[in-house]
């Protein structure tokens, strides 16, 4: 999850290089709220003397103590610790806050400035459950993890922002300068035994292994910049991230920074080595692939079959002697292009959604060539928003405005050469509305549904109310026919 951050960073006077830190410290969030499985807040302290988070991070590791977005929020008196800006805390002090009624372990790291004075401090909030377990691990995965907070508070780590998450299923493996495992994670000790190392691999260099992380953990540790690396290895696709650890000597880490503390840069402690086992999710997403693509293939198939359908039934209304033959032809062949338009639009994208919009412009477009005259001067338009429906009520819909634009040509437009007809969608939220209206002769006065409907006009009223569970009414407002169909998407 990227990381929030709030448009005025901070109200303080603050120069460009307090600024760059603390823009370093903000993109590295999001890896580090990972791999600790906590929480994480940027917290400045405004002109009011109020603390103000302006940024944030969320687990993918673990549940997000932080559902909401915290960023511009004030935080309470009695969790902003006013202390925090007059004195040093302790990377090693733990205290306990209640947040929504919850026990939460609170460690806070101050942001250095370049005038030696907290900018900034961050905030890492944990269950107290989560805390504990991770009081159960190893010492020295432990001290690599705090090495690793305070050198992303140090603003020292490169290249984090670009690395694909960190979950809760993935394995984390700790190892020094030299490349040797001093401490590897339960899932991360079982994606190795995937790979074929049945022993422990506690001790054991990374030279030793016939995987990249011996090449990764170099780059990372010699570039200082996190790395991320995808393989196939063994038969298993894995995704391996190296992070650098570095630190200050440990008595340092007590003293108010200044300008002799300065002078002593950062040493090298190792690399953390994050193991994501992707090889499942690869392999679903390579056989939805396939599927979607047969899928396109079928729905080609049934456009093209369609077509054929509509090009001899096309042919057998040329043929035809009687006008009334001919006429009926003529609809059967735009309620056949009708649904083979929605075929072409499922055979050309991967939602499985279809935007009504495109598909009403496309159905006026054929109703435009196929059914009026080239002398005739009579307007079709479509307005309205994009809305996005499945396959199913797309199919109903595309023969709903097909139904009634040729029932509005053929009843409201006989005998004029003039005339206007308009298709409008509306939005609703939960619900759509279909809108046509035309300026033709309008209904008979004694006009009812129910008894004077046509052919197009019941199959038009037994889709809306059987398919698409939606009303069905026509009306003649200010001496225009109107036909409405209200339905939920």
């Amino acid at each position: 999850m990227t990381p929030q951050v709030h448009t005025e960073i901070i109200e303080m006077d603050l120069d460009a290089s307090d600024r760059q830190l603390l823009a370093r410290v903000t993109a590295d969030l999001s890896i580090l709220s990972d791999v600790s499985r906590a929480d994480l807040l940027l917290v400045s302290r405004h002109a009011d003397g109020a603390s103000h988070v302006f940024a944030q991070a969320r687990p993918h590791s673990a549940t997000p103590l932080y559902a909401e977005d915290m960023v511009g929020q004030r935080l309470p008196a009695e969790q902003a610790e006013p202390n925090a800006w007059r004195r040093l805390l302790s990377p090693f002090l733990v205290r306990t806050v209640l947040v929504r009624e919850a026990t939460v372990a609170r460690q806070e790291f101050p942001i250095w400035g370049s005038r030696g004075q907290p900018i900034a401090y961050l905030i890492k909030d944990a269950y107290w459950l989560q805390h504990e377990r991770h009081r159960r691990r190893s010492r020295v995965f432990q001290y690599a993890l705090l090495a690793f907070t305070l050198m992303v508070a140090r603003g020292e780590l490169i290249g984090a922002g670009a690395l694909s998450p960190f979950g809760e299923h993935d394995g984390v493996i700790y190892v020094s300068t030299d490349r040797r495992i001093l401490y590897m994670s339960g899932i991360a000790a079982e994606q190795y035994r995937n790979l074929g190392y049945r022993d422990s691999l506690l001790g054991r260099r990374l030279s030793e292994l016939d995987t990249v992380d011996h090449q990764i953990a170099l780059e990372a540790i010699n570039e200082r910049r996190a790395i991320q690396l995808q393989k196939e290895e063994h038969g298993r696709v894995l995704i391996h991230k190296a992070l650098p650890v570095r630190s200050l000597p440990w008595h340092l880490l007590l003293l108010k920074p200044s300008s002799s503390s300065r002078r002593h840069t950062s040493r090298s402690r190792g690399a953390l080595l994050l193991v994501h086992d992707a090889t499942e999710r690869l392999r679903t997403e390579a056989e939805l692939a396939s599927r979607v693509s047969l899928l396109h293939e079928v729905h080609h198939r049934v456009k093209n079959n369609l077509q054929v359908i509509a090009s001899i039934t096309r042919m057998q209304a040329r043929r035809a002697k009687h006008p009334e033959t001919r006429l009926l032809l003529d609809e059967t062949v735009n309620r056949i292009m009708s649904m083979a338009v929605v075929h072409e639009f499922l055979s050309q994208n991967d939602r499985g959604t279809i935007n009504l919009l495109d598909v009403a412009h496309r159905i006026i477009q054929q109703v435009q060539q196929g059914l009026i005259a080239p002398e005739q001067q009579i307007r079709l338009g479509v307005h309205g928003p994009s809305i996005w429906l499945p396959a199913d009520k797309t199919t109903r819909c595309a023969l709903v405005i097909n139904e009634l634009v040729q029932n509005a040509i053929e009843h409201g437009m006989a005998g004029r050469t003039r005339g206007a007809i308009s298709v409008e969608l509306v939005d609703h939220g939960d619900k759509a509305s279909i809108i046509v209206s035309d300026d033709g002769q309008g209904l008979p006065e004694d006009f009812d549904l129910d008894t004077h409907a046509n052919l197009g006009l019941r199959i038009v009223g037994g889709m809306v109310e059987r398919d698409l569970r939606g009303a069905f009414s026509i009306s003649r407002p200010d001496g225009e026919t109107r036909a409405v169909i209200e339905f939920p998407k």
